[in-house]
């Protein structure tokens, strides 16, 4: 019989005091559910890099030296790219948004509670299907899984990797109804939809793109396993089938899925910018919209994925559309720079890794819009062209937002600081590993480097050697915020309820929060990014008499209210 975490008595000023075992088991705690998502990412995230290490182990020279053949080589890719998409960034972020969505919308948990928990519990039974397959003959066709290889070269391990996949699916969609609804029926008096957090925009237009597109990759699934072990052709043109079908199918879903992964970082970064600079967000609402306007254009770009493929006539089409979703991004990254002009920065290691986000994630995005042409595309495909552009979006986007938003709402979660010491050095080691890892990449992609290939020429394996110690460096980093948030836990300084002294919601609580989250009604600031008013700073005060004084993380609290004249500060 399951067992349920029940709420914990609190008294005034005091956090939720929880064991580890509250965490092993089921609860409707929506921040229970929030740190079981993000502790069990990191899990698989420990296992995809190691996948990853072994990838550029065996590419350090070019012949087959770790692996025992090519085979071995095409599961160790297939496996880094499915764990690295669906067991680590989506469920990392589904994890923010379970923590984080209540505590800014001064909710009590989401609306749905015994749903939360049960999206949750799909995941590891998908994990472990998944990483059964070893056992059995991996799959060996890429996360991409196109058939026939999928279909008929694949062991007995695709057909767990698609039973995976089909779990980790119905969680998305569950989470994502429960998030909308939430976010729909759960705000409080005072708060419109523009008076929401941009994080919690980016979560609603995230669950919209996971509700809509889901479903298509849950059918595509269902076809590809009948073919496997139902004796179906829906994908073997020699029996009337399209192998096509399954290409149009997956990507469908799998375009917008970028912006699953990319979206709820776009929110942590629009807050850990505003916060970190004591600026007001430039342009909030068309950040907003912004997130609303990717969701729905994601809809319409998929078969740039196929231009080698598709027929002459809709390339074009494709490629405009390819180009047009570059827009809203556009208007996401200049808000952002007018956010962080003339505000007072406080580099803390937020607020690097969320420029470093900046700068990772614009490489990506031109690269991207080069692919989006399609006499590009054509010259580049499948090449490491095509890796290095996947990985700044992905690794030096999503990746890089959820360590800005380690730093930044660790506090809230744990009462505790991260080390920021270690949180800097854990900036350096990461971009300079992340950078010298996939810039490179372009280049050899240039050259004609094909992608997903162990045995490679020999002219490609200087580039290689810096690819692949590169790539160790910014693996051996990631111990030290692994090290950093363990140690924290007992060792960090406490943080109090508001360390970053920020207007949202979630900080206007004791950290971490009680079981109901908010002692008493929580009364929203007007503008959550109002900062260098009298306002603001008034606000904040009533915050430190309620829960006491705070660390003072930025060391930059003022003694009085700055003058309306000045454009930063609180």
């Amino acid at each position: 019989m399951a067992s349920v975490t029940l709420p914990l008595p609190v008294t005034r000023g005091e956090g939720q005091k929880l064991r580890v075992s509250d965490y092993l088991r089921w609860s409707i705690d929506h921040k229970i559910i929030g740190v079981q998502y993000m502790v069990t990412a990191l899990f698989f995230f420990i296992i995809g890099g190691a996948l990853a290490m072994m990838i550029r182990w065996e590419l350090l020279t070019p012949a087959l030296d770790l692996m025992a053949d090519g085979s071995a080589y095409n599961q160790l890719f297939t496996i880094h790219g499915t764990v690295m998409i669906f067991l680590w960034i989506i469920p990392m972020m589904a994890g923010f948004g379970n923590y984080l969505v209540p505590l800014m919308l001064g909710a009590k948990d989401m609306a749905f509670p015994w749903l939360n928990a049960f999206a949750f519990w799909l995941i590891p039974p998908a994990g472990v299907l998944l990483m059964m397959g070893f056992f059995v003959g991996q799959a060996e066709a890429g996360w991409t899984s196109y058939p026939p290889l999928s279909t008929i070269f694949s062991g007995d391990g695709q057909t767990l990797w698609i039973m995976s996949l089909h779990l980790l699916g119905l969680s998305s969609i569950l989470g994502a109804i429960n998030f909308i609804v939430t976010i729909k029926n759960m705000r409080p008096e005072g708060m419109g939809y523009f008076q929401m957090p941009l994080f919690v925009w980016a979560i609603l237009a995230t669950a919209i793109i996971q509700v809509l597109g889901t479903p298509f990759l849950t059918g595509g699934l269902t076809l590809l396993l009948l073919d496997r072990v139902a004796g179906t052709a829906f994908f073997n043109p020699a029996a009337g089938g399209d192998a096509l079908l399954w290409q149009n199918v997956f990507w469908f879903y799998s375009h917008p899925a970028v912006y699953i992964m990319i979206l709820p970082a776009f929110g942590m970064l629009s807050e850990v910018l505003s916060v970190h600079s004591r600026k007001s967000i430039f342009g909030y609402r068309a950040i907003a919209l912004s997130s609303l306007a990717i969701a729905l254009v994601g809809f319409t770009v998929w078969a740039h994925h196929m231009f080698t493929s598709l027929q002459p006539e809709l390339r074009i089409p494709f490629m405009i559309t390819s180009m047009i979703i570059a827009v809203p991004t556009g208007i996401k990254v200049f808000s952002w720079l007018g956010t962080i002009f003339g505000g007072k920065i406080r580099f803390t290691s937020a607020m690097i890794f969320a420029l470093g986000f900046l700068s990772m994630f614009v490489i990506g995005g031109i690269s991207g819009v080069m692919l989006g042409s399609v006499p590009w595309d054509i010259h580049v495909h499948d090449t490491y062209f095509v890796v290095s552009h996947l990985h700044f979006v992905l690794y030096g986007g999503s990746v890089f937002g959820i360590f800005a938003g380690l730093y930044h709402w660790y506090p809230k979660i744990t009462g505790r600081m991260l080390n920021e010491r270690l949180g800097k050095w854990h900036f350096a080691l990461t971009y300079i590993g992340f950078f010298f890892t996939f810039f490179p990449q372009h280049i050899v992609g240039l050259q004609g480097m094909p992608r997903r290939v162990a045995v490679y020429a020999p002219e490609f394996q200087s580039l290689n050697v810096v690819i692949s110690l590169a790539a160790f460096l910014m693996g051996i980093s990631t111990f030290i915020i692994l090290y950093n948030m363990i140690w924290s836990l007992k060792n960090g300084e406490k943080a109090g309820a508001n360390p970053w002294r920020a207007l949202t919601l979630e900080w206007a609580t004791t950290s971490p929060p009680p079981a109901t989250n908010f002692i008493g009604d929580p009364v929203p600031f007007k503008n959550p990014y109002g900062y260098g008013t009298r306002a603001a700073f008034e606000y904040l005060q009533s915050l430190e008499e309620k829960f006491g004084e705070s660390v003072d993380a930025l060391h930059d609290k003022p003694a009085a209210p700055a003058p309306a004249s000045q454009p930063a500060g609180d």
